[in-house]
């Protein structure tokens, strides 16, 4: 069995476990969403999303560089392993704060889950779809490690968080966009391919202008297109990539705010520290006293 988790105050606790699947099991793959409200006790609310994937093929050679593996023709490899694949991630209150916006009247299902203000616990079926299928098999197939593999897994765990609220308001599932931009498939790769330059460049701002260029697209274009496709804009996206990578430097790896706010290119400490803050409610130094 092979497993992997992260526990970081304020940010996404996620616990991965891959077992060798047994020929005698008959499983299905499934998901669930968990929604756990104590009014008595706000700081023990959270939002939670459950996995199940099973019958999946994952080479015992991959780490030595397998031909399949490498052109995605996994299931051809005589080395292949049938895997179950056991996901959760669980998410604050004080991380899904970033996404919210201040209520002045009662919103959606989907806004009062985020904002703890549904009054009761409760869990929900979720349905896979063909989009939160491929982050899944992202997830479990990447080959990132260490800072490169936080900021990979704290991009994709946004995507399920996406696609999994959008589940549970019975939104149909989308394979074709609507913006008119994005009717082929080389347009929604170029909005892609901006999103992984993205984070490439996690301490190298780039310019909107920049990015269109590096992607070959117009910037309207890109910033409507990335919108349609990630429910966000590319300055929100980017900046919580930033901080949420900034909360794994303190904390799991023990930088300095020094330290941190040079590698996330900021010019100042104020300035991160204040970017910080507005990201996660806490000062960094406050957070190197939790460590």
């Amino acid at each position: 069995m092979d497993e992997k988790e992260r526990q970081i105050p304020g940010s996404v606790q996620y616990m991965i476990r891959r077992y060798q699947k047994d020929p005698q099991w008959s499983l299905e793959d499934t998901g669930m969403m968990v929604y756990h409200f104590q009014r008595e006790k706000p700081q023990e609310n959270y939002f939670e999303i459950r996995f199940c994937i099973s019958g999946n093929a994952y080479c015992n050679q991959k780490e030595k560089d397998c031909q399949n593996c490498r052109i995605h023709t996994s299931r051809l490899c005589p080395d292949r392993t049938e895997t179950v694949d056991v996901m959760s991630f669980r998410f604050s209150a004080v991380h899904l704060s970033q996404f919210v916006k201040p209520q002045q009247q009662a919103g959606s299902l989907s806004d009062n889950v985020l904002h703890f203000k549904h009054p009761s616990s409760f869990s929900k079926i979720l349905s896979l779809c063909s989009r939160t299928r491929m982050v899944l098999e992202g997830m479990l197939n990447h080959h990132y490690t260490d800072s490169l593999e936080n900021i990979f897994i704290n991009a994709q765990t946004q995507m399920l968080l996406l696609y999994s609220l959008e589940c549970m308001l019975g939104e149909k599932e989308v394979e074709a966009f609507q913006c008119k931009f994005l009717a082929n498939g080389a347009d929604r790769e170029k909005i892609n391919l901006a999103r992984e330059i993205l984070l490439e460049h996690i301490g190298e701002p780039l310019t909107i202008r920049e990015l269109s260029r590096k992607v070959a697209i117009n910037e309207c274009y890109l910033k409507k297109g990335f919108k349609e496709l990630f429910g966000t804009t590319i300055f929100d996206f980017y900046q919580g990539q930033r901080m949420e990578h900034a909360r794994y430097l303190l904390y799991e790896k023990g930088l300095s705010v020094t330290d941190v706010s040079v590698m996330l290119g900021y010019s100042s400490i104020s300035h991160f520290s204040t970017a910080f803050k507005k990201h996660t409610g806490l000062k960094p130094c406050e957070l190197l006293f939790k460590a």
